[in-house]
């Protein structure tokens, strides 16, 4: 690809999360909209409320199918607002959405719903999964059969008001030379309802083995996306206000994940946020700017564009011109 094509011009997607089934790319995307909710670091004007589905058989050239609304937070019986990023993973002829959404009280947590195909409808669980917190999931299925689900995002995400899967009397974020906050990593039980084990940290090193420290503008702060090349696993993620997509490799889906380098650099727009894909035997990453909004960060555009390796594994910086 010469360029990065936009997606779907027609209306405001996000934080697109690609997946391949039944031999076509789905796309599942935050949907921005002018919800009227005044800026803020808390991220409130992020404001979204459903999800659609898109398809396509041919990323660079081919139409893309919209099959509209697959949930809604009225759908959601224990729903407050704000349905933010979400990721779809496929288990013996069931689909499962992993969705971050507010409760009643303004607290994030990870929601399930469940379809027989992957452009839905998704009918939801009446309660989040237990003992989910903060934003963002991302699914990953490993050659094995087994199932893990990363979360995790500062700030507005809520990361940051928990140690050791337990919530904190106040929010503390990490400062200088302390380690960065990290993403969190847990294996699906059978059912794919709940976590089969207390969430583990995502802990990202340098060459030395030592923990990216906060004040690195390579640390993580959301955005989380798991995919194997070559028998290594590869974390990405966004620096958040840095503006970055970073990625990380390591052994197995728990890390430790020795950092390895910039996949993108910043977008217009203060967020950046994807996912990586192999289709027909090339490799794609999805993302999304806010050029087609004069640069209203929470009015976003999903693109993609192609991504290659280095002989030795590493990933390309991906253009974004």
């Amino acid at each position: 690809m010469k360029s990065p094509r936009y997606l779907f011009p027609q209306d405001y997607m996000a934080d697109p999360a690609a997946n391949v089934f039944n031999g076509r790319i789905y796309i599942y995307p935050s949907h921005d909209w002018e919800s009227g909710v005044p800026e803020n670091d808390n991220g409130d004007h992020f404001n979204m409320r459903d999800y659609h589905v898109f398809s396509m058989d041919d990323p660079e050239n081919g139409e893309i199918k919209d099959h509209g609304v697959i949930l809604q937070v009225e759908d959601i019986a224990w729903a407050g607002r704000q349905l933010w990023d979400n990721d779809v993973v496929e288990k013996d002829g069931k689909y499962y959405l992993y969705f971050s959404l507010k409760d009643k009280n303004d607290v994030f947590h990870l929601g399930v719903a469940v379809a027989d195909r992957p452009e839905g409808p998704f009918v939801p669980q009446s309660d989040p999964i237990r003992g989910s917190y903060s934003i963002d999931p991302s699914v990953f299925k490993d050659d094995d059969g087994s199932v893990y689900i990363y979360f995790g995002g500062l700030w507005g995400g809520q990361l940051q008001r928990y140690r050791d899967n337990k919530a904190l009397e106040s929010a503390v974020l990490a400062e200088g030379d302390e380690s960065a906050l990290p993403s969190r990593v847990a294996k699906l039980t059978d059912d794919m309802m709940q976590f089969a084990e207390e969430p583990h940290p995502v802990v990202i090193v340098d060459d030395n083995g030592q923990p990216l420290k906060a004040s690195d503008p390579h640390r993580f702060f959301e955005a989380s996306w798991m995919h194997k090349y070559n028998g290594k696993y590869y974390f990405s993620y966004s620096t958040g206000d840095s503006h970055y997509l970073c990625y990380a490799m390591g052994d197995n889906p728990y890390g430790p994940f020795t950092y390895k380098g910039v996949i993108l650099e910043p977008v217009v727009g203060w967020t950046t946020h994807h996912s990586i894909v192999e289709f027909k035997g090339k490799w794609y990453l999805f993302f999304h700017d806010c050029v087609p909004s004069n640069g209203q960060t929470w009015l976003r555009s999903m693109k993609v564009k192609d991504l290659e390796y280095n002989a030795d594994g590493t990933i390309r910086i991906v253009s974004n011109k």
